[in-house]
């Protein structure tokens, strides 16, 4: 465990990263924590499950808790799956991180806010603000905002380009409570090797395949065996129809591959070491039309 001297007070907590989708959540948190648990993609509501990164300094450990982008509309069990999960992780943080992008705030920012919890400080995270030049408008933009809730600290960001996430670490720190580290220093996630090999994999299917496929597939680790250094991995990826298998496999199975390919290569750099990986692709409807499927896949 890691220690500190008396003069500094050791701090840790958990730290809940929320904001409509896409805004950047993920991206921000693995920029936080220096490395990638969890996945990014342009398609809209790729976090689905609760994901923890852990960092460890001489006197703090944050535990940061990435969540689904709060969805507005309940249109099914699966979104309000999504939005138990965002409201579960809020009721157990010490410090909320607000993440909007810059220069944008809208109907589904202020639904998001309204959630928030007043008993826990509260910070403006204005990510994506490298787009916007002209400080002054910036600087309005954050004031209008800050008119909405008095927030323990107001940080324009980007997540993408690492700008100014030494002084958004420095705002947590100052409000986490004085508390011994949680988990250990080396520590960088409490997902399982086999949780994250899915994530992925999805991570690639929505990257490769793009937005005519439904975000509702979703990747299942059927097999997970480590012998010394290699792991072998076996997933299958789960779809609606049978048109949206032939999407993913592609002509001559070339897309499939290159989700493969990819996919491989980004586990052999987070497991540290060889990775055997084979996907095959499944139909599976109606996997998240009732919460004793969610459940099947891991939605708390």
């Amino acid at each position: 465990m890691t220690e500190t001297s008396a003069a500094t007070p050791f701090r840790c907590g958990y730290i809940a990263i929320v904001g409509r989708p896409n805004v950047g959540k993920s991206t921000l948190m693995n920029r936080l924590i220096g490395v990638k648990v969890s996945i990014t993609s342009r398609k809209a509501q790729t976090t689905r499950h609760r994901i923890t990164g852990i960092q460890t300094t001489e006197d703090a450990q944050y535990v940061y808790v990435d969540t689904p982008g709060f969805q507005t509309r309940h249109t099914n069990v699966l979104n309000k799956a999504l939005n138990k999960t965002v409201s579960n992780t809020l009721t157990a943080a010490d410090v909320v991180l607000f993440v909007l992008e810059a220069g944008a705030f809208g109907a589904p920012d202020q639904k998001v806010l309204d959630l928030l919890p007043r008993n826990v400080p509260v910070l403006l995270v204005m990510n994506k603000s490298d787009r916007i030049k002209e400080r002054s408008e910036l600087m309005e933009f954050a004031r209008s905002v800050a008119q909405k809730r008095d927030f323990a600290a107001i940080v324009p960001v980007s997540a993408k380009q690492g700008f100014q996430l030494d002084r958004l670490q420095e705002e947590i720190r100052r409000h986490l409570p004085e508390n011994p580290p949680i988990f250990e220093a080396d520590d960088i996630t409490d997902r399982s090797e086999k949780f994250l090999a899915a994530e992925i994999v999805r991570e690639k299917l929505f990257r490769f395949v793009g937005d005519e496929l439904p975000y509702t597939s979703t990747v299942l680790v059927e097999q997970f065996e480590q012998e010394g250094n290699l792991r072998r991995i076996f997933c299958a990826i789960l779809v609606d129809r049978d048109a949206h298998k032939a999407m993913v496999i592609g002509a001559k199975g070339a897309k499939l591959k290159e989700i493969s390919t990819q996919s491989r290569l980004d586990m052999e750099k987070l497991f540290g070491g060889p990775v055997y990986l084979e996907i095959w692709v499944k139909v599976k409807s109606g996997w998240a039309d009732n919460e004793a499927g969610l459940r099947a896949y891991g939605y708390e």
